[in-house]
C-alpha cells in the first residue's frame, strides 16, 4: 500500500496523529473531530484508536452488535495488525458522532440505478438522488448497522488505523533504542529488538504518538495469525450468564416504565379516554402521556408507572375512543390487486422505470417469431414483519436542559437527531448510549420508538423512564417489508436458453419514506428512484443477450421499511423461481441450466457447483423427498442453496436438509460466516412457510407469535454451510443468507409435486 497522508492534529488530545479525511477511502472517512474521550494514562493515536498505560488497545466501535459477531469481527482486523492478542483489544461504543458516519452503508440504499443501457452512465435525476444521499451520510453522519457493510466497511479503514499505530510504536521505539526499524519486531502487543531491548505499547504510546508513520504497509496474507481463523466470539459469555446488556436491561437510578398502546388503525390517533382519572388512580401509576404522530409511529398514549407490569395493566385498561387517519385506512388484499395490475400493465406495455436494459427485447421477441416458446409467470409476495425477540423498548431521561438516552438502535446519529427533535434541544444536548441489540434485522433503523421516550420523560420531572412495546403493538406497528408483485417473461431459442427476458415488478419504494420520517433535517415528500425495490432482477449474474428490469414504485399508505436483505429477500424468489420455470421448459436440470447461462460469471458458477456436489444432487432420495436449488448474490457476496423438502400432513411443507455454499472474499471469521448463513436461512424459512402480514380495513391481523409463527427448532433443518476460498476483499454476511432460500424449497416443491406455488408463503 502506497503511504497515506496523515494530518498532524494540534487539536488531537494528547498531541496524538489523526487519521484524516485523505488517509480513508470514501466510503468511511474521519475527520479531525473524530476524538476519542482519554482514561488516566491513555493516549489517542488516531480516530480509532487509543492505547492504555498497560499496553492494551481501545477501538472506537461504530457498529452495533446485534448478533452478528461485529463485536469480534472488527477487533480481529485492529489485533491482526497491531499483532497483540484479540482480549487486549477494548470496545469503545463510538455512539451518534457524526465524524463516525459511514457513506457506504448508506449508499447500499441510494435511490439510483447502478447499472443503465449504457454502461457507467446515469441519468440526471439518478446523479441528482446519488447526490443527495452521500450529502446527507457525509455531512449530516448517517451512522448506521445495516446492509451488511460492517466489515466491508471496515476492510481497509480499521487495519489501516492499526498497521498506522504499528508503525508509530516501531518508530518510536527505533528512536529510543537507536536501532533500525527494520531489525524491530512486534508480537503479542510487545516491540522488541533481537538485543534484548523490549517494550509493551504502553510504554511508548506517548512517545509513538507523535512520531511520524512513515510509509505504512498493511500485513501480507501469508503473514495472517488471526484473519481467516476459527476465533471464539468475546460476546458468548456475556450473553450466556445474563452480564449482556441490552436495551431492555438498562436499569439506571429512580427508573420509572412506560408502556404504550397505538391506534389500532395505521395512521389513526386516540380522541377521547373514558376512563382516565380511573386508570390514574390504580397502584403504581404515575401519569398518562398522549404520544403525537412522529418519527413515522401512528399516534398513540402511554402510561407511566412503578414498574413495567403496572404500566401495562394500567394502559390496556383505558378506554380509548380512537380517531380514524385522514386519508382512509388501506386492505393488504386490495393492495396485492393492484400491485399484480400494475406489474402485469408495466410488462406488457414497457412500464416502470427501467433499472437494466441490455440489448433490445422487442426486436429479439420478433426476430424469434411466433412459434418461439414463450414462458410467462406473476409472482407475489405479501407484507412482513420483523419480529426482533426484543421488544421495541428505548430508555430516556431528560433533566436540566439534558438528555440522555439509553437504545438499542442501529442508526444512532438519526436517534439522537429524533431524541432532540422531541425534546426540542440541540442534539450537542444529547447523550446517546448504544446498547447490544436483541435482534435488529432493519426494524430499529427507525427511530420511532427514540422520539416516544423521551417525550414521555419528559413529563417525569427528570427521572429515567424505559419505553417498552408489548409483542402486540409491535407487530401491528411495524415498518413492514414491501408488498410486492413481478411479471417476468422469456422467450426461448432452439437451444432453451432464453433469449430475451422482461421482469416488470410493483411495490413501495422504502428509502423515499424512510428519508421522509428519518431524517428530521428533511421536509416534505421525497421521490427519488430506489433501487432496493429492483435488486436482485437488475443485477442477476445470468447471461441473457436482451434485457428489460423495470419497476413501478408505488405508495400504498402502508408504513414499510427495510427487512433483512431488502428487495433481495422476495426478487430473488421471484427470479430464481422463474428461472426454475425454464428450466423445466425446456426440459433441462435446473444446475445445468443454471450453468449454463453461467459462463461468464465463474464465480457464481463455482460457488452453485459446490452447493450442487455437498449436497448430492442428482442422486436419489427416499421417496416422498425432492430437492430445489436457488443461487442469488446480494450485498457483494455468492450463495447458492439446496434444500430438501418433503410434504408433511396436510400437504405442508417440511425442509429436511439446506446444503449452502458461499463466496463473501476473504473470510475474517469462519465461524461467523456460518452462523451468519444460519440464521438468515432460519430467518427465511420462517418468512417463506409462515411469514404474511394481513390488513383489513385499516387493521394488521397478526398480533403475536400464535399468528404469525418462527421456525421451531422441531422445523429447523439440518443446515451445512461450506465456504469458497478467495482472496476477493470481503463481501457482507449477515443478509445474503436469506434471499435464497424460499426459492429453493419452492423449487424443490415443485419438482415433488409438479405443482408450481408462486405466492409466499408456501404453505399452501
Amino acid at each position: 500500500m502506497k503511504r497515506r497522508t496523515l494530518l498532524l492534529g494540534a487539536a488531537a488530545v494528547g498531541g496524538g496523529l489523526l487519521l484524516g479525511w485523505a488517509a480513508l477511502p470514501p466510503r468511511s472517512r474521519l475527520g479531525d473531530r473524530a476524538l476519542l474521550a482519554l482514561q488516566a494514562g491513555e493516549v489517542a493515536f488516531n480516530g480509532w484508536i487509543k492505547v492504555a498505560a498497560d499496553g492494551g488497545v481501545a477501538l472506537a466501535m461504530n457498529r452495533s452488535e446485534m448478533g452478528q459477531g461485529v463485536h469480534t469481527a472488527l477487533p480481529m482486523l485492529v489485533a491482526e495488525e497491531l499483532d497483540i492478542g484479540l482480549d487486549r483489544v477494548r470496545l469503545v461504543q463510538a455512539g451518534a458522532d457524526a465524524v463516525y458516519g459511514n457513506v457506504a452503508t448508506f449508499v447500499a440504499s441510494l435511490p439510483f440505478h447502478p447499472r443503465d443501457s449504457e454502461p457507467g452512465r446515469r441519468t440526471a435525476a439518478v446523479k441528482g438522488g446519488e447526490w443527495v444521499v452521500a450529502k446527507l451520510a457525509r455531512e449530516l453522519g448517517i451512522n448506521m448497522t445495516g446492509a451488511s457493510t460492517s466489515i466491508v466497511d471496515a476492510w481497509e479503514p480499521l487495519r489501516l488505523a492499526a498497521a498506522t499505530v504499528r508503525a508509530q510504536l516501531v518508530g518510536a521505539a527505533s528512536l529510543r533504542w537507536r536501532l533500525p526499524k527494520e531489525e524491530i519486531a512486534v508480537r503479542d502487543g510487545v516491540v522488541s529488538h533481537a538485543s534484548g531491548v523490549h517494550a509493551h505499547f504502553g510504554e511508548l504510546a506517548s512517545a509513538a504518538a507523535g512520531t511520524p508513520a512513515g510509509d505504512v504497509v498493511l500485513k501480507p496474507r501469508a503473514a495472517w495469525t488471526l484473519i481467516g481463523r476459527d476465533t471464539p466470539r468475546t460476546d458468548v459469555v456475556a450473553k450466556s450468564d445474563g452480564s449482556a446488556v441490552y436495551g431492555i436491561d438498562v436499569r439506571p437510578e429512580g427508573l420509572l416504565y412506560a408502556a404504550v398502546r397505538m391506534c389500532p388503525v395505521l395512521g389513526g390517533a386516540p380522541q377521547r379516554i373514558g376512563n382516565e382519572d380511573e386508570v390514574l388512580r390504580r397502584p403504581g401509576v404515575q401519569r398518562l402521556v398522549r404520544l403525537p404522530a412522529r418519527a413515522g409511529a401512528t399516534a398513540g398514549v402511554a402510561v407511566v408507572a412503578r414498574s413495567s407490569w403496572h404500566a401495562r395493566q394500567a394502559v390496556d385498561a383505558l378506554a380509548i375512543d380512537w380517531a380514524p387517519p385522514p386519508a382512509g385506512t388501506v386492505d393488504s388484499q386490495a393492495i396485492a390487486a393492484s400491485l399484480e395490475a400494475a406489474a402485469r400493465d408495466a410488462l406488457a406495455h414497457d412500464g416502470g422505470l427501467a433499472y437494466h436494459r441490455r440489448g433490445d427485447v422487442a426486436a429479439a421477441e420478433r426476430e424469434a417469431g411466433s412459434g418461439a416458446r414463450t414462458v410467462e409467470a406473476l409472482y407475489r409476495a405479501p407484507y412482513l414483519a420483523h419480529f426482533a425477540l426484543e421488544p421495541i423498548n428505548c430508555t430516556a431521561q431528560v433533566r436540566d436542559g439534558h438528555v440522555t438516552v439509553w437504545a438499542p438502535t442501529q442508526v444512532p446519529g438519526i436517534a439522537r437527531a429524533h431524541a432532540a427533535r422531541a425534546a426540542g434541544v440541540d442534539e450537542s444536548a444529547v447523550t446517546l448510549h448504544v446498547t447490544l441489540l436483541g435482534g435488529g434485522f432493519g426494524r430499529r433503523l427507525d427511530a420511532d420508538f427514540v422520539a416516544q421516550a423521551v417525550t414521555v420523560a419528559q413529563e417525569t420531572g427528570g427521572r429515567p423512564v424505559q419505553l417498552l412495546w408489548s409483542r402486540e403493538e409491535d407487530t401491528t406497528h411495524d415498518f413492514y417489508r414491501p408488498a410486492a408483485a413481478a411479471a417476468l417473461k422469456a422467450v426461448l431459442g432452439a437451444d432453451g436458453l432464453p433469449l430475451s427476458l422482461r421482469v416488470a415488478s410493483a411495490g413501495d419504494a422504502i428509502t423515499p419514506r424512510w428519508m421522509e420520517r428519518g431524517l428530521p433535517w428533511l421536509a416534505g415528500p421525497i421521490d427519488l428512484p430506489d433501487k432496493t425495490t429492483a435488486e436482485g432482477l437488475f443485477d442477476q449474474p445470468y447471461d441473457i443477450a436482451h434485457q428489460r428490469i423495470a419497476h413501478v414504485a408505488t405508495r400504498s399508505g402502508v408504513p414499510v421499511g427495510y427487512w433483512r436483505s431488502v428487495g433481495h429477500s422476495h426478487n430473488a424468489f421471484f427470479l430464481e423461481s422463474f428461472i426454475d420455470e425454464l428450466a423445466h421448459a425446456a426440459q433441462q436440470d435446473p444446475v445445468a441450466y443454471r450453468l449454463a447461462l453461467l459462463a461468464g460469471s465463474p464465480r457464481h458458477a463455482a460457488v452453485l457447483q459446490l452447493a450442487a456436489a455437498q449436497s448430492g444432487w442428482g442422486r436419489p432420495l427416499p421417496a416422498g423427498r425432492a430437492r430445489g436449488v436457488a443461487l442469488h448474490e446480494s450485498f457483494g457476496s455468492i450463495v447458492a442453496q439446496v434444500a430438501e423438502v418433503s410434504l408433511a400432513a396436510g400437504g405442508v411443507p417440511r425442509v429436511h436438509r439446506v446444503v449452502c455454499a458461499v463466496d463473501c472474499g476473504t473470510v475474517v471469521n469462519p465461524g461467523i460466516v456460518r452462523q451468519q448463513m444460519e440464521g438468515g436461512i432460519v430467518f427465511g424459512l420462517s418468512a417463506a412457510l409462515h411469514g404474511g402480514i394481513d390488513i383489513v380495513a385499516g387493521v394488521v391481523q397478526q398480533k403475536n407469535f400464535p399468528e404469525q409463527p418462527l421456525l421451531t427448532l422441531a422445523e429447523t433443518p439440518r443446515i451445512e454451510t461450506h465456504l469458497v476460498t478467495s482472496e476477493h476483499p470481503p463481501g457482507g454476511v449477515g443478509e445474503p443468507g436469506t434471499p435464497p432460500i424460499a426459492p429453493a424449497v419452492a423449487n424443490a416443491l415443485f419438482a415433488l409435486t409438479g405443482a408450481r406455488r408462486r405466492g409466499l408463503p408456501l404453505r399452501g
